[in-house]
C-alpha cells in the first residue's frame, strides 16, 4: 500500500524501529478484538505496555496507526510467501499457486480487511489507501499477464491492465465475500473450491490452455 499522508517517515535507530512496531502489532490486536471506532489510544498504549508519550513519538493519532497496521497486511498480502513454481512453468499451475497464497494471506488478514472497507466507507484517506491497494495488484498483475502474452501463453488481443482489473477485481470481491462478508455462514463453499474457481475464471479468461 503506497505511503499516504497518514504515515511519517520510519525511527532511524533499531530501538526506535523495535518500539514501533511493537506498537504497531499491539494495536492490530486492540483494533481486530474492538474494530476501530470502539478503540480508544489508551487501549493502544495499555495493550502496548507504553506511555501515551512514547505514542506520540511514532504516531500522531489513531487514524496513523491505523494506517501503518493496514500496510504490514498489505506488505503480508503483496509477498505472502508463494510456493516456489518456477518460472517457465506451466501458466496455470503458477496462477493456481498464486490464488492460493492470496486467499490464504487474505485470510489471516480478513479482520482487518472488513475494518478497512468499514472506515473507507466514512473517512475519504482511507478510501484513498483502499484504492492505491487495490491499484497495487492491478498493476503487478498486468505486468503479469503482459509477460504471458509476450510468451505467446495468454490471449494477446486483450489489453493487460483492463484484464488485470477485472480479474483482480474478481478474486479480490470473491475474497472479500467468503472471509468477510460471509464469515459466518455454515453453508460456505470450502476454500479449495473457491481458490480453484477462482484460477480456472482466471485461466479461462486469458485463455491459456493447460
Amino acid at each position: 500500500m503506497a505511503r499516504s499522508s497518514l504515515l511519517r517517515e520510519l525511527p532511524t535507530t533499531q530501538r526506535g524501529l523495535r518500539t514501533r512496531a511493537a506498537l504497531v502489532a499491539a494495536a492490530r490486536k486492540v483494533f481486530e478484538r474492538h474494530g476501530y471506532l470502539e478503540t480508544r489510544l489508551v487501549d493502544i498504549t495499555k495493550a502496548a505496555k507504553c506511555s501515551s508519550g512514547t505514542f506520540y513519538t511514532y504516531f500522531a493519532s489513531k487514524e496513523e496507526i491505523f494506517a501503518a497496521v493496514l500496510e504490514v497486511a498489505q506488505e503480508d498480502m503483496m509477498h505472502p510467501g508463494m510456493p516456489r513454481v518456477a518460472e517457465d512453468a506451466d501458466p496455470a499451475r503458477i496462477i493456481a499457486a498464486s490464488n492460493r497464497a492470496y486467499f490464504l494471506a487474505y485470510e489471516r488478514n480478513a479482520k482487518l480487511m472488513g475494518l478497512l472497507e468499514q472506515v473507507a466507507n466514512i473517512d475519504p484517506e482511507f478510501a484513498r489507501l483502499r484504492r492505491n491497494r487495490a491499484e497495487a495488484f492491478v498493476v503487478r498483475n498486468a505486468r503479469s499477464i503482459e509477460n504471458l502474452q509476450e510468451r505467446g501463453l495468454a490471449d494477446a488481443e486483450l489489453d493487460p491492465m483492463l484484464a488485470a482489473r477485472a480479474l483482480s477485481g474478481m478474486v479480490s470481491r470473491l475474497a472479500f465475500n467468503h472471509f468477510v462478508a460471509g464469515a459466518d455462514e455454515v453453508d460456505r463453499a470450502p476454500l479449495d473450491e473457491v481458490i480453484d474457481t477462482a484460477t480456472r475464471l482466471w485461466v479461462n479468461a486469458l485463455r491459456i490452455s493447460s
